[in-house]
């Protein structure tokens, strides 16, 4: 793991953007590129910044690390969000993969999902967030799958329910998390910084966040 702290979070939010902006470039000038990123508002900024930075973003594909289980019309959904923050702008040329299709539970669109995502993996640029239970994506402590959702032959996708999430959750699988070929994790405070450390000690179904702190940077501020 690579420790990566800033001097506030107006540098830690440009910092980060210019970091996945220029991995994207990277990317870009061989092939397409694939960028998965957190929901919530915390990565805001990185993606208003992002969504202003000149890119070929029409061989970029968007899609969300989880979704709640809830329409666009929901002020919950990410993907909600996604748009407003980031897929506007330059960025709005961007594919997006989508991670919500109308049906009661998400069992019942896992497979066309995951079969529209399958071809742009492994995920270029991956960002994650983490919650002070240590979760990642929608893998939860105690979720009802979770197990399963950190299986090395896990899945692409995963639909996982647990007390903390509220709504039935989508979420990628750690094994397509640890594919990724460059891992961030976005995180500020000293709660955050701490359940970081606590995770460092754990084994990942009490932290699923431990599944790819390995391989990646953390970029904190206070």
């Amino acid at each position: 793991m690579i420790f990566q702290a800033y001097a506030d979070r107006a540098s830690l939010m440009a910092g980060l953007a210019k970091v996945i902006a220029d991995e994207l470039a990277q990317a870009l000038r061989t092939g397409p590129a694939t960028l998965s990123v957190p929901g919530g508002t915390t990565p805001g900024p990185v993606f208003d910044a992002l969504s202003d930075t000149d890119l070929d973003w029409a061989r970029v594909h968007v899609l969300l690390n989880d979704e709640r289980w809830v329409g666009e019309d929901s002020p919950r959904s990410n993907t909600r969000l996604l748009r407003e923050r980031l897929l506007r702008g330059k960025a709005a040329a961007a594919q997006l993969l989508p991670l919500y299709a109308p049906s009661p539970q998400p069992e019942d669109q896992l497979d066309p999902l995951a079969q529209a995502i399958a071809p742009h993996l492994p995920i270029t640029v991956l960002l994650l967030g983490m919650g002070n239970d240590m979760h990642t994506a929608s893998l939860f402590p105690g979720a009802d799958h979770l197990p399963q959702a950190l299986a090395p032959d896990a899945p692409v996708l995963m639909a996982l329910r647990a007390e903390a999430a509220g709504e039935p959750r989508i979420t990628l699988s750690a094994r397509v998390l640890q594919a990724a070929r460059h891992i961030h994790i976005l995180i500020t405070g000293p709660d955050k910084r701490q359940a970081l450390d606590r995770a460092l000690t754990l084994p990942p179904l009490l932290a699923p966040i431990r599944t790819v702190l390995d391989q990646a940077t953390v970029h904190w501020a206070e």
